[in-house]
């Protein structure tokens, strides 16, 4: 996991009021459970929660390389995860389909990245979630 630190996947929902909201998610907050299905672990009360628990469709976006993937997915809520750190909203999400954008005049060559400040925390914590999303019965 420490070698994938900072790669950022971007969820789009959208609120009640119709407005697109994007949250950054983390490699510890994700988990590919195969090529059809992503195990998503949210803070309980956040607005992605809420959105999902209400509209159950969203857009998972990341860039890999050169190559950005736009995955629409719809997700139910599975049972909240008890972690350490606290609950955390557990979402499976089926992936629809995917989109790989890519165009011959331009080369993408770096998604949104970023350094943890306190890694000997974090991934310790990051661990258990995606070690907690990987067993998660639904």
């Amino acid at each position: 996991m420490a070698g994938r630190v900072g790669l950022t996947i971007l969820l789009l929902t959208t609120s009640d009021e119709g407005w697109p909201q994007v949250a950054m998610l983390s490699v510890g907050e994700v988990l590919a459970v195969d090529d059809r299905r992503l195990r998503l672990a949210l803070w309980v009360g956040s607005g992605s929660t809420a959105n999902l628990s209400r509209g159950r469709r969203a857009t998972v976006m990341l860039v890999v390389g050169a190559e950005t993937y736009y995955l629409r997915v719809r997700t139910r809520r599975l049972a909240d995860l008890a972690l350490s750190r606290g609950p955390r909203a557990c979402f499976e999400a089926e992936v629809e389909d995917v989109l790989v954008d890519v165009v011959a005049y331009a080369t993408v060559t770096t998604g949104i990245g970023f350094r943890l400040n306190q890694p000997e925390e974090v991934l310790p914590a990051w661990e258990e979630t995606v070690a907690a999303l990987a067993v998660v019965t639904t």
